[in-house]
């Protein structure tokens, strides 16, 4: 039986891959809609993705396949990194309702250090291919996909479980 001190319990680790794969979808979503509607292109930065983790592998045909696929493993790390960090101060202190906040905080911190601090070095053509307003609500769309995932499985599990006050 699950108790009102027990509401931070961690999510399961399949609950925490869909939500990081959630959040992942949502941004090559943004991504793609504003690759169709603009200059940029959505394999051009598929590729910048694999040139920024395997730089050998820039120039191969697959490569906008593999920015793909370490995207989403990217992805599902972040979904785990928050999860196993954050979540259960926030749960303990806002409840559900502190997730959305502090999954966008989270989400605009690791845009800030990816495009402000690691890109530049790591990868400089890859900063410049979108606008940092376009980058910055890609992470914010993550972080809110994630969030909204995260909150209904515990909203779920709080309606379902047998949550019961300490003080019966």
């Amino acid at each position: 039986m699950r108790t009102f001190r027990d509401r931070a319990a961690l999510p399961s680790k399949k609950q925490i891959l869909f939500a990081g794969l959630c959040g992942g979808l949502a941004e090559m979503v943004w991504i793609a809609l504003y690759s169709y509607s603009g200059p940029a292109s959505g394999a051009e930065v598929a590729r910048q993705i694999t040139a920024s983790v395997f730089p050998a592998a820039a120039d191969l045909s697959l490569a906008p396949l593999f920015g793909v696929g370490i995207h989403l493993v990217l992805s599902l790390a972040l979904s785990f990194a928050f999860v196993w960090t954050v979540w259960g101060p926030v749960t303990r202190r806002r409840g559900n309702s502190g997730i959305l906040i502090s999954a966008m905080t989270v989400l605009i911190i690791v845009w800030a250090v990816n495009f402000l601090v690691v890109l530049p070095v790591l990868n400089p053509a890859f900063i410049v291919l979108l606008p940092d307003s376009v980058t910055l609500f890609s992470k914010m769309l993550f972080g809110t996909a994630m969030a909204l995932v995260l909150q209904k499985i515990d909203q779920r599990e709080a309606d379902h479980g047998n949550l019961v006050p300490n003080n019966l």
